[in-house]
C-alpha cells in the first residue's frame, strides 16, 4: 500500500491519520505532542521524530496543524517535511490557512518538484474518524486526479473549487460566515432572556424556522443549556479564521463591516477564553455590562 506521512493530531487530524490506517495504508505520524499519537502507534502506525523524518520515502504527505504559522514550520523549516520529500510527491494540506500562506507555500513546493494542492474540511472530529468529511479543494485537474486515492480515505464529498487556493477560499467564506451566525446567535439568544421569553420554544423556534442552519441549530441548545460538553471548535481557532478571512474579503470588496463586527466579537471571545467552546459567546453578551 502507498505510504503517507500525516502530521498533526488535533482533534481532527488525529481521526484523519486513523483512517488511512483503517484503510492498510502505511502511515508515519508527527505531532508535537507524541502522547496523541499512542493509540495510533498502537494501531499500526510509525512514529516520526519530525516532519522531516515521516516525509522520508512518502507517496503523500498531509497536514492538519493549527495556522499557517504552524504549517510554514511543518513544510518548510530545516525539520520540515519538504527537506525529504521526493520531486512527484503530494503535498496535501487540510489545515485552514490564508489564502496568501497557500499562494506562497504551493510556488515554494512547486519550485521543489512537489505537487501541492489546498484540501481544507469541514464537517466535525466525529466525521473526521468516520472518513466522511467533505474536502474543499484547490488543484489543477491532474493533480487532482492523482490525489484521489489519497483523499477517498478521509472524506465522502469532494468540492473541486479550481486551481490551488480556491479550497481555502471557500473554507475562509465558510467559516467566516458561521462566525457571523454564531456571533449573531448569542445576542439573539441574550436577549430572548432578558425579555424572559419561553427559552424551551425559542429553541425550537430558531431549530425550525426561517433562520435555522446546522450551526443555528446545534448552538442555539447548546448556548440555552449553557452545555459546552464535547467542545469541538475554540474561540481562538474561529478568530484564527475570521481574521483570515476579513483580511482576504478586503482585497476584494469595497467594504464588509458585518464581516468586521463578526470578527470584533471573537477578539472578545478569544481574550475572554481562547480554548473555550465557541458557543460559550453567550456568556460574554450576557454579562452585566
Amino acid at each position: 500500500m502507498p505510504r503517507v506521512a500525516f502530521i498533526g493530531l488535533g482533534r481532527m487530524g488525529h481521526g484523519m491519520a486513523g483512517r488511512y490506517l483503517d484503510a492498510g495504508f502505511t502511515v508515519a505520524v508527527w505531532n508535537r505532542s507524541k502522547a496523541k499519537a499512542e493509540d495510533l502507534i498502537a494501531r499500526g502506525a510509525q512514529w516520526a521524530t519530525s516532519p522531516e523524518d515521516a516525509a522520508i520515502d512518502a507517496d503523500a504527505v498531509v497536514t492538519m496543524v493549527a495556522d499557517g504559522e504552524a504549517s510554514r514550520e511543518v513544510w518548510l523549516t530545516k525539520d520540515g517535511a519538504a527537506a525529504t520529500m521526493k520531486a512527484g510527491t503530494l503535498a496535501i494540506e487540510c489545515s485552514t490557512v490564508s489564502y496568501q500562506h497557500v499562494l506562497d507555500t504551493a510556488r515554494e513546493l512547486r519550485s521543489r518538484g512537489l505537487i501541492y494542492i489546498d484540501c481544507p474540511v469541514t464537517g466535525l472530529p466525529e466525521a473526521a474518524a468516520a472518513g466522511t468529511l467533505t474536502l474543499l479543494v484547490g488543484a489543477d485537474a491532474a493533480d487532482l486526479e492523482m490525489a484521489q486515492p489519497y483523499l477517498t480515505p478521509i472524506g465522502n464529498t469532494i468540492r473541486h473549487f479550481g486551481a490551488v487556493g480556491t479550497g481555502t477560499v471557500f473554507k475562509l467564506i465558510n467559516n467566516l460566515m458561521g462566525a457571523v451566525q454564531i456571533a449573531s446567535l448569542a445576542e439573539g439568544i441574550a436577549m430572548a432572556e432578558q425579555a424572559g421569553l419561553d427559552m424551551r420554544l425559542v429553541g425550537e423556534a430558531l431549530a425550525t424556522g426561517v433562520v435555522a442552519s446546522p450551526q443555528v441549530i446545534r448552538h442555539s441548545r447548546r448556548m440555552i443549556a449553557r452545555d459546552f460538553s464535547g467542545a469541538s471548535f475554540t474561540a481562538a481557532l474561529r478568530h484564527k479564521d475570521a481574521d483570515y478571512a476579513v483580511r482576504l474579503a478586503e482585497t476584494l470588496l469595497p467594504g464588509v463591516p458585518v464581516s468586521r463586527a463578526a470578527l470584533a466579537a471573537y477578539d472578545e471571545a478569544k481574550s475572554h477564553a481562547p480554548d473555550a467552546d465557541e458557543g460559550q459567546m453567550i456568556e460574554i453578551v450576557s454579562r452585566p455590562k
